[in-house]
């Protein structure tokens, strides 16, 4: 299933950048943006993601099984609210590696994956995303 995303950042060598997922974009933006404290944290997540830095307490695989290849989840305030943004990896024909944010996952339960989000990893599995240009 084919999906427009936007850049929302790209690294200092143009080889890697953080897009957002067309569709779901205002809701995403408007979680990102309802505190300076959710702002800052999503800040800090793209910042490691762009310099290359593994944290796989704020950023990493949903890798649960075969149909959820390149799925990984942004997490957000681990012990508390528990909230990811899901998104999508990928490589650009042009061969940026593109990070989408794809959807956002309030409120997670439980530190496993479970059957409440193996569906909306596996529809995220399914995106392949076209890059569109910025509308300012």
């Amino acid at each position: 299933m084919t999906r427009l995303c936007e850049i929302l950042n790209i690294s200092a060598d143009g080889k890697k950048a953080v897009c957002i997922d067309k569709e779901n974009k205002e809701a995403i933006l408007a979680y990102i943006r309802q505190s300076n404290r959710h702002l800052k944290k999503f800040r800090h997540i793209v910042a490691l993601i762009l310099e290359g830095h593994k944290n796989t307490d704020l950023y990493d695989k949903e890798d649960i099984d075969d149909k959820s290849k390149d799925v990984t989840a942004m997490k957000f305030f681990k012990g508390q609210e528990n909230d990811r943004i899901y998104c999508k990896e990928q490589r650009t024909p042009e061969g940026i590696y593109i990070i989408v944010t794809a959807e956002i996952y309030p409120k997670k339960k439980s530190d496993k994956v479970s059957k409440k989000e193996i569906p909306i990893i596996h529809k995220i599995a399914k995106y392949e995303y076209t890059i569109e240009a910025p509308t300012n």
